[in-house]
């Protein structure tokens, strides 16, 4: 049987920057991946800008609906309900092969090529000193890590009151994207009475976001498209998938997809690989030397809990609280549709009471047009007919504010792995997500907060929507850093306690959760964690 010296598991964020930071180190990497794709839409949709397509194209029903009308949903909002059918791939056999038990807490997940980041919003936040602190991170190897992760990706941002937040004290950024006309009217009216924001503790400013307004490496600059929820063929949005594929190009690195990791062993000379191959549903085992786990948070710990062959044991969990506020801007009330328009976030509010960069919320607001009308006329309180009417009236001064809230450990919020005869791996996870009073009293108040703060800049909030416990999608902390040698813990290296080859690149070792948009840190992380695996000889 063949000994990898590396192997990496998982082609999402994490995965792909650990890999890469093996490869260019010159070691041979194999990556194990199950790498489900889009093979249905993604040839199909033309570049065009969303509304030539729904001016000219017969066949955009195709992608913007579903061949299976698929990407319609009714009934009560759920995690991931609003991907579109060419994004709907992300989620495909998660049930299959990632079970999960649950009344309170509904996560999402991904087996796709490139994994969550296939449907990452692109929002790029530094973490502040006393965030890393609580999340247990290095200060200072975080920030030359920031610098590494944006020069490989490329990050657009501007220097306003937003950008300590966002940006920090990265250098190597790309002019922020144009501005629509909804967010340069708010901006304005923003910056005409921010000492009064700023004096409440709300800075608003340009989000820092992967996303290129210029050529890179063979990625085309952002085109205005708006077409951002169901194409990346441009390149001009960062997708892990576009890591990957250059890695594949590399004699030092081999993908092996239809493959799902279940458990490791080590043994004194190497550490064997449990997998399923997917295509037939056949155990398979590898060999390594080191093993890199960076499958998601919720995979890594499946992982771990297996290899331990431990029962009864409840690891915890952090998820950033979330919410969405779709708001209407009356100025822009029946004004013509934009030619040039984007679906990601052009603006973001973050409420800082204390000024110190910490406990702060983060708001993040999209403009609303190529999501279309039939994802929003169902929270309407109006039949059908009337809503679709008047929607249309409204539409381009729709705007959507998505809150999330920064999360700490509780004793209500953990996982486990419980046995499941009828699933494919033999087990499910069994997850509870229970908020405590006080963090609803807070969380509640905050939101209150924000929708008088966007009022003053001219937006009404419609109704506050909670899509449920998972929602926001940042999970972490299950497998906590800690200077001990506890079990179910990591070593600051990302080494996990109780083995000599295991080390973990995804967010599973932090033990705070900042609200802010955690890819940006979980990637600089993921590259740390990679040069601490070089180290470890």
């Amino acid at each position: 049987m063949e000994l990898h010296d590396y192997i990496v598991v998982g082609s999402g964020c994490t995965g792909a920057m650990a890999a890469q930071t093996l490869v260019e180190a010159g070691v041979k990497v194999s990556m194990l991946d199950i790498g489900v794709s889009d093979t249905k839409y993604a040839s199909i949709i033309p570049d065009k800008d969303y509304l030539d397509i729904r001016k000219n194209e017969s066949q955009q029903y195709r992608y913007f609906v579903g061949d299976e009308a698929e990407g319609i949903s009714w009934g009560k909002v759920k995690t991931g309900e609003h991907l579109t059918p060419p994004r709907k791939h992300i989620m495909q056999l998660v049930e299959k092969y990632l079970p999960v038990e649950s009344d309170s807490f509904s996560p999402m997940e991904s087996l796709s090529y490139g994994g969550l980041g296939n449907g990452w919003g692109l929002g790029c936040c530094e973490f502040s000193k006393p965030e890393m602190d609580a999340a247990g991170l290095n200060f200072e190897h975080m920030q030359k890590a920031y610098t590494t992760v944006s020069a490989r990706i490329g990050i657009s941002g501007s220097k306003d009151d937003a950008s300590p937040y966002t940006i920090g004290e990265l250098n190597n950024y790309q002019a922020a994207p144009e501005m629509d006309r909804n967010f340069s009217m708010l901006f304005k009216k923003y910056n005409g009475r921010k000492n009064k924001f700023n004096s409440n503790g709300f800075y608003l400013g340009r989000p820092a976001l992967a996303l290129l307004t210029e050529n890179l490496d063979g990625r085309k600059k952002y085109a205005y498209r708006d077409m951002d929820f169901y194409s990346d063929k441009d390149k001009s949005a960062y997708r892990p998938w576009i890591t990957t594929d250059e890695l594949r190009k590399k004699n030092n690195f081999n993908y092996i997809g239809n493959r799902l990791v279940l458990s490791f062993k080590e043994q004194t000379d190497f550490t064997e690989v449990h997998c399923i191959n997917t295509e037939n549903n056949i155990p398979e085992t590898f060999r390594c030397k080191k093993l890199i786990l960076a499958p998601g948070v919720l995979g890594t710990a499946r992982i771990v809990l297996r290899s331990f062959n431990r029962e009864n044991i409840k690891l915890p969990l952090l998820c950033n609280p979330y919410a969405y506020i779709p708001c209407i801007q009356p100025a822009m009330m029946g004004k013509a549709a934009e030619q040039k328009k984007m679906g990601f976030a052009q603006l973001s509010l973050f409420h800082d009471p204390g000024k110190n960069n910490f406990d702060v919320a983060m708001a993040s607001i999209y403009s609303y047009q190529s999501l279309m009308l039939f994802r929003i006329i169902k929270e309407a309180p109006l039949n059908f007919r009337d809503a679709h009417l008047i929607m249309r009236y409204l539409m381009s001064g729709f705007i959507i504010m998505g809150i999330h809230h920064p999360e700490k450990r509780g004793h209500q919020k953990t996982i486990e792995l419980i046995n499941d005869p009828g699933s494919l791996t033999s087990d499910k996870l069994k997850a509870t997500y229970i908020l405590s009073e006080e963090e609803k009293e807070k969380i509640n108040s905050r939101e209150k907060k924000y929708v008088r703060a966007i009022r003053k800049i001219g937006a009404y909030a419609i109704k506050r929507i909670n899509p449920g416990n998972g929602s926001s999608i940042h999970y972490a902390g299950t497998l906590p850093f800690s200077n001990s040698n506890e079990d179910y813990t990591l070593k600051p290296n990302g080494l996990l306690n109780g083995t000599k080859n295991i080390f973990v690149a995804d967010g599973s070792g932090f033990n705070y959760l900042p609200a802010k948009g955690l890819t940006f840190s979980l990637m600089a992380n993921a590259h740390i964690t990679a040069l601490n695996v070089l180290k470890n000889e």
